[in-house]
């Protein structure tokens, strides 16, 4: 395992705007404020949502899309960089009113309601391409 040790640094709360994209927000909040890296947390519900599942065999998503309401019960991810922008890598449980969920990895979803706790620490993370799997992981 690679590792390095963080520091902590600034926290947020904030509500994520009704009727915006979920990650799209974060992504631009973290680049507003100028976050390199942070982790995040956040709960609401969002009107509907696509998801991306990993396929390890293929080394490619499969985008699963889905046009109903959900609680978002929650959502975790990161902020590093991938490329020339902030990337907020999201993973969402997503519950259905049956109490059913569905989980995965956050391409897009339009926020009913959001509220986001953000974590920053002090350290500059960018995403780089990995061979073996075929993703954009840090290099520690």
């Amino acid at each position: 395992m690679d590792y390095q040790e963080v520091e902590g640094a600034r926290e947020y709360v904030a509500r994520l705007e009704h009727g915006q994209d979920w990650r799209a927000q974060i992504e631009a909040f973290a680049a507003e404020e100028r976050i390199d890296a942070a982790f995040f947390m956040g709960i609401g519900a969002v009107s509907d949502a696509t998801l991306k599942f990993y396929d390890q065999e293929q080394q490619e998503y499969d985008t699963l899309c889905f046009d109903e309401h959900f609680e978002m019960t929650p959502a975790i991810g990161n902020i590093s960089w991938l490329g020339d922008e902030r990337f907020a890598h999201t993973h969402v449980v997503l519950s259905r009113e049956d109490g059913s969920t569905i989980a995965g990895h956050l391409d897009t979803a339009t926020t009913f309601a959001g509220e986001l706790y953000v974590r920053e620490f002090e350290a500059t993370l960018e995403r780089y391409h990995d061979e073996e799997t075929d993703l954009d992981l840090w290099p520690l």
